[in-house]
């Protein structure tokens, strides 16, 4: 019998505590952008060595001699410490394509690897895609500039997220003659935009680069209690 009494009443606090929080909280939420650019102060170059020959074998030798020699040469303009890496590596076969509408039959076989280097003089981009494309090359399938750190700027990104996801919110509260309250939650997500050339074929004697900027983006959501 004690037990019934004590118990009944503190369930019912309970209840009528939760059902109060939901029934009167009123919030807006409200969403910002922030945008800082920037000068790259690193690129990345993808050089692919595409080789064909009418077996395998022949195509795989080939194409792991041209590589070497561009491995090197680019190790010649970035120094004995240069960050290359292989991104991709393939060998397939070519068929013919009959007229007469017979099966299409292997008639050799390709080999493709590309690899990336890593460039963080920039001065030192055009002589590098250069001297890449001279060593055997045959395609600069990407070049990309970004940041070594790009923490300065995402959180300066961050912080004009936040003004403007508040103005926001102030905004949509003024339009419902209310006000804007306390902020209760807070949501980030940031990205870094590289400028970026893609799928670019070079065979100039000296490759003019214009570096362009980077832009850093973030963004903010926030959930803002509304009051009279």
């Amino acid at each position: 019998m004690n037990k019934t009494w004590v118990i009944l009443p503190v369930l019912a606090l309970f209840s009528a505590s939760a059902f109060g929080q939901t029934a009167t909280r009123r919030f807006i939420r409200s969403f910002g952008e922030g945008s800082v650019s920037v000068t790259p102060d690193q690129a990345k170059i993808q050089f692919s060595v595409v080789t064909q020959a009418v077996t395998a074998q022949a195509a795989a030798d080939q194409n792991a001699t041209q590589v070497a020699a561009v491995l090197a040469a680019l190790r010649s303009v970035l120094g004995p410490n240069a960050e290359l890496k292989t991104l991709s590596y393939s060998l397939s076969p070519i068929y013919s394509s009959p007229r007469d509408g017979s099966q299409p039959v292997i008639t050799g076989y390709t080999a493709s690897n590309t690899v990336e280097a890593t460039v963080n003089d920039l001065s030192l981009i055009g002589r590098l895609i250069d001297t890449g494309i001279q060593a055997g090359g045959n395609r600069v399938q990407a070049l990309r500039f970004g940041l070594k750190d790009d923490q300065p700027q995402r959180l300066q990104a961050l912080r004009l997220a936040a003004i403007q996801a508040k103005a926001h919110a102030d905004a949509m509260a003024a339009g419902l003659n209310l006000k804007a309250g306390a902020v209760v939650s807070i949501q980030e997500g940031s990205v870094v935009v590289p400028f970026e050339f893609a799928d670019t074929r070079l065979a100039a004697a000296t490759t003019p680069i214009e570096t362009g900027q980077v832009n850093v983006r973030a963004t903010v959501t926030l959930e803002v209690d509304l009051t009279q």
